[in-house]
């Protein structure tokens, strides 16, 4: 097997354990994150209805580096959360290390103002 597809199976299966846990609902939404080679993105996602309530990525803000940027779409994505009346998230890593990225994200969104 290659070491991408054996990579893309481990962390498909962190998310899955993760997920077996955490579960938005509409008072405290889930935060879901998914980070690509190029760019972070994510959704503030109700689980019982299934739609999307807020949602944001790198592509859409500035910054000097990744983690400048993941900290722009933290804050940007509470901002939202905001005008939509939500304060209290759970936190879906998606099967990424928490670490980078990922903290810098998190950290910006409860800067913000975003509980989890």
């Amino acid at each position: 097997m290659k070491t991408s597809s054996i990579k893309t199976e481990k962390r498909a299966r962190r998310h899955g354990r993760i997920r077996s846990t955490v579960v938005g609902t509409a008072e405290r939404p889930r935060l879901a994150v998914f980070r690509s080679n190029r760019s972070l993105y994510v959704q503030l996602i109700n689980d019982e209805t299934g739609t999307t309530l807020a949602a944001s990525d790198t592509r859409s803000v500035k910054g000097e580096g990744m983690k400048a940027r993941a900290r722009a779409v933290g804050s940007d994505l509470a901002a939202k959360a905001k005008a939509a009346g939500i304060a209290k998230v759970v936190f879906d890593r998606g099967g990424f290390l928490y670490a980078g990225s990922i903290r810098e994200l998190a950290d910006g969104a409860r800067e913000a103002g975003l509980a989890f």
